[in-house]
């Protein structure tokens, strides 16, 4: 087939490789470059990278504008496929290729509609997660489904790893649908359930409620982590999380309490501790907790406060 493939993250690039060697890939759609580093040097979008190594055309557009509406009719497209371009698709880009457009999503739809599916299913504890492919409407997410398919995460994923692993099964969930369209034999089938959304997130969400039980505090860090990142405040400075798992074995201590242990720390939750093993401070790179802890001279200190 004739596609047109829009994505801009890396979560997008393992299904524009699986759909290369199969089909006619006329253009990919991508967001411009961004400023990346401390020199804020301007960057091609990984899925830019892999289309130029790919050797097929790239097409930067900030929003799926009429000039970007414009040049992708132009290319007679017979199929849309997007995947985490961060824009919307609306009318007449939405019905100018002759099969319309698909989306991959990481949601076993119809849960977790929206910009942050992967990390609002860890943060409310979802035990089961996985991907969708459907037919793009106008309406958020909410087209008529092609394929779906549940994945078993490892217990201690993080968002970011869990992105990459469902990037890998979305791919291969994509290329499976594109070749029934192709075929003539796929087939949609509408949502079933009751929808919940998942908007995207912000700073304040990496925020960590140690009046909370060490569950759900848990579930919270891994939602958010890599982005937008974990974080408290200790003697009024914030305190990037980096890395932690449960310690339900560990003594109890007040929500907010951190006592400190060889190579890590530990701080108080409703319940059982958190044992936190890798940290930011403020104004500095990424330490050990420990060598963090050890350089602090009030060990009364609180997280939180």
């Amino acid at each position: 087939m004739r596609l047109v493939f829009a994505g801009t993250p890396e979560a997008a690039v393992p299904a524009l490789r699986a759909l290369a060697p199969l089909h006619d890939i006329v253009a990919v759609v991508t967001r411009p470059d961004a400023p990346l580093g401390r020199r804020r040097v301007l960057t091609p979008s990984l899925v830019a990278q892999a289309a130029e190594e790919l050797g097929i055309p790239v097409i930067k557009a900030a929003r799926l504008d009429a000039e970007a509406t414009a040049a992708i009719t132009e290319l007679r497209p017979q199929l849309g496929v997007i995947v985490a371009f961060g824009g919307l698709v609306r009318e007449p880009l939405l019905s100018a290729p002759e099969h319309g457009w698909i989306n991959l999503h990481f949601s076993l739809l119809p849960r977790w509609r929206g910009a942050a599916p992967v990390q609002r299913a860890l943060i409310a504890g979802d035990e089961e997660i996985g991907v969708s492919v459907f037919r793009l409407v106008p309406e958020l997410d909410a087209g008529d489904v092609y394929g779906m398919r549940a994945v078993e995460l490892p217990a201690h994923t993080t968002a970011g790893d869990a992105l990459q692993i469902l990037a890998a099964d979305g791919a291969a969930l994509t290329a499976e649908v594109v070749a029934g369209i192709a075929a003539g034999r796929a087939e949609a089938v509408p949502q079933y359930g009751e929808p919940t959304f998942a908007p995207k997130l912000v700073l304040d969400d990496g925020r960590l409620d140690w009046a909370r039980p060490l569950e759900e505090v848990y579930a919270r860090f891994r939602g958010i982590t890599p982005e937008p990142g974990a974080h408290t405040e200790v003697a009024g400075a914030r305190l990037k999380i980096l890395e932690a798992v449960p310690a339900p074995d560990a003594e109890p201590l007040e929500p907010g309490r951190i006592a400190g242990e060889k190579r890590r720390i530990l701080i108080g939750t409703e319940t059982a501790p958190l044992a936190v093993t890798r940290v930011q401070p403020a104004g500095k790179g990424a330490m050990p907790a420990a060598d963090w802890w050890r350089g602090q001279r009030d060990e009364t200190l609180r997280a939180g406060a």
